[in-house]
């Protein structure tokens, strides 16, 4: 039977993927949760988690592209009138193409709604009363897209280079609070978001790709030690990113260019 002994963890994105594996890691280790997700697979996530463990899953489904939707995440939240231990902000999607010829506004805008908007927005409500009490852990799912130009995904990689940037300064300025902050930094990972941002014709969407359960696991427990940030995945994704530190910016968009050009799979 649940108890309110339990530690409390909120999980956005978490319907599949990298954010179901994130919460099923909070499940694991005895953690009540709070998902949220914009499809009708969170009911079933949220079955799911609760047989990994004696725990309480509350399932939100809300579009966090849009500010109402943050808000009633935001609602639920309150709802359960639990202090947060722990929240990943995860929730994110992507789009591929040429920024000027191929892509559409809309399918533009949406990504920084999720990516850049929701994660402020949401940051920005909880934020307060986790330092208020004194304590808590954030998990930002930022990527190793962060670190180079994103040519063929040129808003999705400069909106995790926000959320990366924002993560590192926002821990800097609750240094002392008692709430820490890791960046979870993933590479390419078996999950929809190649088939959802039209990349299934690319390099890299036809490539091979890490597991989010081991992503998750990295990205996890990154969180627990208080890293500042984890390059999680394999050791292709681990190299990736020591050789994002060295190498010019031109060569790493040609190289991206290479990854995420459309039709660049069959090549």
């Amino acid at each position: 039977m649940t108890t309110a002994t339990n530690e409390f963890a909120v999980v956005t994105g978490a319907s599949s993927g990298i954010g179901f594996e994130l919460a099923r890691q909070f499940a694991a280790h005895g953690y009540d949760l709070l998902i949220a997700a914009e499809d009708a697979a969170v009911e079933q996530a949220a079955a799911d988690l609760r047989r990994d463990g004696d725990n309480q899953v509350i399932p939100v489904r809300a579009d966090l592209a849009t500010y109402e939707g943050v808000e009633q995440v935001y609602a639920a939240i309150l709802e359960t009138g639990r202090d947060i231990d722990a929240i990943a902000l995860n929730a994110g999607r992507g789009i591929g193409g040429d920024f000027t010829r191929d892509t559409e506004l809309a399918d533009e805008l949406n990504v920084i709604d999720v990516n850049v908007t929701s994660t402020v927005h949401l940051a920005k409500r909880v934020l307060p009363g986790m330092v208020k009490q004194g304590h808590g852990q954030v998990l930002f799912t930022s990527s190793i897209a962060a670190t180079m130009p994103g040519t063929y995904q040129a808003v999705y990689n400069a909106s995790k280079s926000f959320v990366q940037s924002f993560a590192e300064a926002i821990r800097a300025e609750l240094k002392d609070t008692g709430v820490t902050v890791t960046a979870l930094m993933p590479g390419p990972t078996e999950t929809n978001f190649f088939h959802r941002a039209e990349m299934a014709d690319t390099k890299v969407g036809a490539s091979e790709k890490d597991d989010p359960a081991d992503v998750a696991k990295q990205g996890f427990e990154a969180m627990l030690k208080e890293k500042q940030k984890v390059v999680a995945g394999s050791l292709k994704t681990k190299a990736q990113g020591v050789a994002a530190k060295v190498m010019p910016d031109r060569m790493k968009a040609e190289m991206h260019r290479k990854m995420a050009e459309p039709g660049s799979a069959e090549k």
